[in-house]
């Protein structure tokens, strides 16, 4: 979260504004009535919750559900084997360099590397496998990082996201020339290594997959700006204060925190979303060179990833 935008005078909620864990998981439960098998906890920084093992173990026991968690890497070390116990089933690790000083610039902090790939493998040693390691990719600030990152994780077992530079949000001071395309990612790779692409593995996948052929597993990239899933997307984002939201890039999103405190049951509930998602019309990845950007786009530290 950038220091100019979020500092120390930062108006952030007070406790009483943010969901419970009960909360949540009573949104949880109805939403698995609606179909959702997947549920990912982001941030901001989700690790950095009290407790965090506790709402783990409340959504792990939604049946056929898949818990997963989208973190910064940086308290990993601490806490995987108490979040693999606790039910969770998989996490994703965001890290743009694997060089100290372009890590540090991107991310405004003074954390080494290696704390983030020590979190890599303890999470993989609590058997939160494969691990996914996200890294988007900014032209002049981290492409030149794309191969070493291939070499870096081909054979481990983990598994390599690269993800195209998107304007989320208004603070990132986004431009279309800093967009690597997934497109010029994977030629870079295959200049260096023998692959392949891989078919999908269900409708709506948002990573295009490659593999080595000689076995050293796989990379994909996630291409939101230069080839849009709009049309595919079976996403719904709740946030910590219980907006939901329908797209990455919404600049509003619904109430469901007043219902769920003033009494309102688990049906009209139920109802309520199924509207929402029923009437949702996002497709700003489609619409993105047409569109008029808005000044009050959720930003990623909000919405989650």
């Amino acid at each position: 979260m950038p220091r100019e935008f979020f500092g120390a005078e930062f108006p952030f909620l007070p406790r009483s504004g943010i969901l419970s864990f009960e909360e949540i998981h009573r949104l949880a439960r109805v939403l698995h009535t609606l179909g959702v098998r997947k549920i990912r906890l982001t941030g901001g920084e989700p690790l950095l919750r009290a407790d965090l093992p506790v709402l783990v173990r409340l959504l792990a026991d939604l049946p056929d559900t898949e818990i997963a968690l989208t973190t910064n890497g940086s308290l990993l070390v601490h806490q995987a084997e108490a979040l693999a116990e606790a039910g969770l089933s998989r996490v994703t690790v965001s890290l743009d360099s694997l060089d100290n000083e372009t890590f540090q610039r991107i991310n405004d902090v003074e954390m080494p590397v290696e704390r983030i790939l020590s979190g890599i493998e303890a999470a993989a040693k609590a058997g939160l496998t494969p691990v996914k390691i996200n890294v988007v990719i900014k032209r002049g600030v981290n492409d030149r990082d794309v191969v070493d990152f291939a070499r870096r994780f081909k054979g481990t077992g983990h598994t390599l996201r690269f993800i195209e530079y998107m304007d989320v949000g208004t603070t990132n001071g986004w431009r279309l020339d800093d967009v690597v395309s997934g497109g010029e990612i994977v030629e870079r790779i295959a200049a260096q290594e023998d692959v392949e692409p891989v078919e999908p593995s269900y409708r709506g996948e948002v990573a295009q997959r490659w593999r080595y052929r000689d076995g050293g597993g796989e990379f994909g990239v996630i291409m939101s700006v230069t080839q849009p899933f709009c049309g595919d997307c079976t996403r719904l984002r709740l946030s910590a204060d219980g907006k939901l939201f329908t797209c990455l890039f919404a600049a509003v999103g619904v109430d469901l925190r007043t219902p769920l405190r003033d009494g309102t049951d688990d049906d009209s509930l139920h109802d309520l979303i199924a509207g929402i998602w029923r009437d949702r019309e996002d497709r700003y990845s489609e619409i993105r060179s047409q569109a008029t950007p808005s000044d009050s786009r959720i930003e990623m530290s909000y919405i989650g990833g």
